[in-house]
Parts: C-alpha cells; sequence; structure tokens
C-alpha cells in the first residue's frame, strides 16, 4: 500500500482543485455503523429491516416504532470526528479541498471544522416540526417519550434526513453536480456506491484523476486512476498530518 499512499500524496500535492465524495464508511472508525458491512444495521436482527423502519411510508404509518429505532440506532453522541474527517478539514483548510460530498447523516464532517460540506442524506442534528417549522436538536428527539412533539405548537417532529422513498434536496444535488463536474481530482472514499440516486452524481465526473478509497469492491474502480482498497482512515492518516 505505500506506493498507492505515495501516489495520493503526489497527486493531492498537484492539485488545489479536489473534491471529496463519502459514505457510511467514513464515520465506521468513529464507531458509527454502516447499512451493508458483515456489522451492520442489516446484518442485526429488527422485527422489521432498517430499510423498511427507515422509509417515508414506515414513519408515517407506524411512527412511535420509527423512533424506537431511531432512537437506539441513529444516535451516536460519543462519536468523535476520525484521522479522514480530520485529514479532509486540513486540506480544504489549506485550499487544496474544494467541497466534501457525503451521504452520511452524523455531522462529524462539520465537527472536525470542514466548511463546505453537502449533506445529500440530510443530517440528525437538524429536527424540525412539520406544523410550525421550529427547529429541535437531537438531544430534544431523543429524550422525548414515543412521537416528538413541537414545545411550540404541539406538531410532530421530524429528522431533516432523507428517509428511503423521499426524494434528495433539489439545491444540494445542484450543488454536488457542480462541485463534481468542475473539479479536476474526485476521491471516493468509504462508499460502496450502491445507494441512488447518490452514487449516480460520480457519474458527471469528467476530471483528471480519479481516487477511489474503499475495503470493499466498488462499480467504478475499473474506471479508477488510482485504487486503494484500505480502510480510509488509515489512508489518510498516512498522507495528512492532523
Amino acid at each position: 500500500m505505500l506506493g498507492h499512499i505515495q501516489e495520493l500524496r503526489d497527486i493531492i500535492e498537484k492539485h488545489d482543485n479536489i473534491v471529496f465524495f463519502g459514505g457510511a464508511g467514513v464515520s465506521t472508525e468513529s464507531g458509527i455503523p454502516d447499512f451493508r458491512s458483515v456489522d451492520g444495521l442489516y446484518h442485526q436482527q429488527y422485527d422489521y429491516p432498517p430499510e423498511t423502519i427507515l422509509s417515508h411510508t414506515f414513519y408515517r404509518r407506524k411512527p412511535e416504532e420509527f423512533y424506537r429505532f431511531y432512537r437506539n440506532k441513529m444516535y451516536y453522541p460519543d462519536a468523535k470526528p476520525n484521522a479522514a474527517h480530520l485529514a479532509l478539514a486540513k486540506l480544504e483548510a489549506q485550499g487544496k479541498l474544494r467541497a466534501v460530498i457525503t451521504q452520511n447523516i452524523d455531522g462529524l464532517h462539520q465537527a472536525a471544522g470542514s466548511k463546505n460540506v453537502l449533506e445529500l442524506h440530510g443530517s440528525t442534528l437538524r429536527n424540525y416540526c412539520e406544523g410550525c417549522g421550529h427547529f429541535h436538536t437531537l438531544e430534544y428527539i431523543v429524550k422525548a417519550n414515543g412521537i416528538p412533539k413541537c414545545e411550540k405548537c404541539g406538531g410532530p417532529v421530524k429528522p431533516d434526513v432523507v428517509l428511503y422513498e423521499e426524494g434528495l434536496d433539489e439545491a444540494t444535488i445542484t450543488k454536488s453536480i457542480q462541485h463534481i463536474r468542475q473539479c479536476d481530482v474526485l476521491i471516493i472514499g468509504g462508499t460502496s456506491l450502491s445507494v441512488y440516486p447518490a452514487a449516480g452524481l460520480i457519474d458527471y465526473f469528467n476530471g483528471d484523476k480519479l481516487v477511489v478509497i474503499n475495503k470493499a469492491p466498488t462499480p467504478k474502480d475499473t474506471k479508477a486512476n488510482l485504487l486503494i482498497q484500505a480502510p480510509i482512515g488509515e489512508v489518510f492518516r498516512a498522507i495528512v498530518a492532523i
């Protein structure tokens, strides 16, 4: 892997228009499980599969069950940014990295110091009353009994995350496409590229270097100028002093 690390270091040194596109694998080293790995949420036992629970239909039909799962499996108060988050924030501060486009909903990129973060699937840190729009913290959701109700109007409070069956935010998609189209280097990390429409955004890249960092194979491996099959935190720890 040492040769690949040096190659990635060289790519980053030579370019200052880099975009990072990441997924759940970026946060697993912070203790947040992904959905599809051996230890991920899809391999745990519930009355309903996670993909069903985290759907718009299920949220409407069985909100109590939705929130029971949400509080138990989507809340990680002790999670801290890992080497990948910290390295990306440093690269942005150095003027190398233009944007982080993430499928994650944990807010760890911002916690690490990244400023330009495009959250394709929203964030658990934002929660809004469906009645009056009043903002509520994640802690408010967690501490509420049953279905969380707005303290102002009594309406149901919904996490600002994109559930299955819901569309992505158009403004976020537009900005993501612009960054991917305009960048010279696109680094894909910690994602299987199996969740659409997010994964389809990669097709807009036509820059110089495509880098893929993921432990498991992805559909873009054969297109990559550089492929590193290793934990992403380990890779970034090796190339960026943090």
